[in-house]
């Protein structure tokens, strides 16, 4: 079962690669809708060296789901599908890619249409950085 774990290193945790994932005015970051998700990403060159991991973090914000209880299961059940899924996307990992997952809903959705956003959102990634790297 260790085959379709998350490590720690898969967690985006550094604040300097967050804020340049969210920063204004720069061409690097690229985005996605597949409701109830947006995805946020950017090659992070600077880590190639280092670790080449595709790295994530989940956002669900208060102002979209009030209730606490309400936000866990969803950042759960993101957690879940893109745990399930993004090995089968096997360029992902070995870019630097830094990804953030934003729940853009105004109220919960089922397991199942998480799961298929979450599906788009690595297929269009998928699709986007094979055309960059072609050029």
């Amino acid at each position: 079962m260790k085959a379709f774990g998350l490590d720690k290193d898969h967690k985006l945790c550094s604040e300097t690669a967050i804020e340049m994932l969210f920063a204004r005015g720069t061409a690097d970051a690229q985005s996605a809708l597949a409701y109830p998700l947006r995805a946020v990403w950017r090659e992070h060159s600077a880590r190639r060296d280092q670790s080449q991991v595709l790295r994530f973090l989940i956002s669900i914000p208060k102002k979209r789901l009030k209730r606490a209880v309400w936000r866990v299961l969803m950042r759960r059940r993101v957690r879940e599908a893109f745990r399930l899924h993004w090995r089968s996307f096997p360029e992902l990992d070995n870019r630097g890619i830094d990804l953030a997952l934003i729940y853009v809903a105004d109220k919960e959705c089922s397991y199942a249409r998480v799961e298929g956003a979450v599906v788009k959102l690595l297929e269009k990634i998928d699709a986007t950085e094979t055309v960059n790297t072609a050029d």
